[in-house]
């Protein structure tokens, strides 16, 4: 069964998303992101910005086959037509459809109350049809810095 993580007072959506695709590439973990198309844009873009040591080889969900099955990280607003199946991380405010096939399920929630809102909604789906989530509640205030 699909392992699912909720991350969750994330200040930067963005910015936790590098990290996370930075730890993960070293490992030489395959990694599929799915959120809303601007949101996935912006992400892109930040990739190519996000370090100056690291580069993130990404591609969009919709390249040719090929290209997917080559790169590690994949931004896709569709689950369809990625060929990988270990880590899935969402960014977005709906459970995205076809989550099940992953090994490994992220949920990044933002401290912004219409993303802490659509979270609370997304847990209750998950944890109604039976899945164990975990929480990973970053410190916020003082003891964040």
């Amino acid at each position: 069964m699909t392992e699912i993580e909720f991350h969750v007072n994330v200040p930067d959506k963005l910015h936790y998303s590098c990290r996370l695709l930075r730890k993960a590439h070293r490992t030489g973990t395959r990694v599929v992101v799915t959120a809303e198309p601007a949101l996935l844009a912006q992400l892109d873009q930040l990739l190519w910005t996000f370090s100056g040591h690291d580069f993130l080889p990404h591609c969009s969900g919709n390249a040719p086959a090929h290209t997917l099955a080559a790169t590690p990280i994949q931004l896709a607003e569709q689950l369809q037509a990625c060929p990988s199946d270990s880590v899935l991380i969402n960014l977005g405010l709906q459970a995205p459809v076809h989550f099940e096939r992953f090994q490994r399920f992220i949920e990044v929630a933002s401290d912004a109350s219409d993303d802490i809102l659509a979270a609370r909604a997304r847990w209750k789906h998950y944890k109604d049809r039976g899945y164990a989530l975990r929480k990973h509640d970053l410190p916020t205030g003082p003891e964040a810095a």
